[in-house]
């Protein structure tokens, strides 16, 4: 049984949301899965006065723990058409990971939210998986057999890079039933591939 980090950041409870979906998805090709959030940087006066979500169930992740993981699937908004600061400050602190190559060989993946709909998702996709092969991890995307992606019916999020979802530029929209199957579909491959590559 593979075991699956999905790693996540979230202002909003939009990329909260899609990270319950990615984590439904590799439980279901039979993976064991924790779903972990990286640490508020912002202080909490401002977060607050933000309207931030600050009451999210998930644990704080460490970065050492992330070694312990046969895949990581990381997900964040944007920011200015890259992975938002919090993240970046996580992942910034793996040198010690990337140095005695811990996560060589894992599969990666990455999911993102925007505020609008060519707001910088596919862009903040590649910031994410970028750092994943600086690590030298296996790369997952969202292949177009989520054809939800495809439709031209509504505003949809989902990129060949990974599973995406447009919050609206008040956050009020939420993810849609088409971006939490693509989140679902992803975290489901990521799983099987993780189950033959550590079987």
């Amino acid at each position: 049984m593979p075991k699956v980090l999905v790693l996540y950041y979230s202002s909003y409870g939009h990329i909260e949301k899609m990270a319950e979906a990615v984590a439904e998805g590799a439980r279901s090709a039979g993976a064991q899965v924790a779903i972990k959030r990286v640490p508020e940087t912002v202080p909490e006066a401002v977060a607050r006065s933000s309207h931030f979500k600050l009451d999210q169930s998930a644990p704080i992740a460490a970065v050492a723990e992330l070694e312990n993981y046969d895949a990581i699937i990381v997900g964040t908004g944007t920011r200015f058409g890259r992975m938002s600061s919090q993240m970046a400050a996580f992942l910034d602190q793996a040198g010690g990971l990337w140095a005695k190559g811990a996560l060589h060989g894992k599969i990666g993946a990455a999911f993102a939210s925007s505020a609008t709909q060519h707001g910088g998702n596919e862009t903040t996709l590649f910031s994410i998986i970028t750092n994943l092969l600086h690590f030298g991890m296996t790369i997952v995307g969202l292949p177009y057999s989520h054809t939800g992606q495809m439709t031209i019916k509504e505003i949809v999020g989902g990129a060949p890079y990974g599973a995406t979802t447009v919050a609206g530029g008040d956050g009020s929209r939420q993810p849609s039933e088409i971006e939490l199957q693509g989140a679902r579909h992803q975290g489901e491959l990521v799983a099987r591939l993780a189950g033959k590559v550590f079987a």
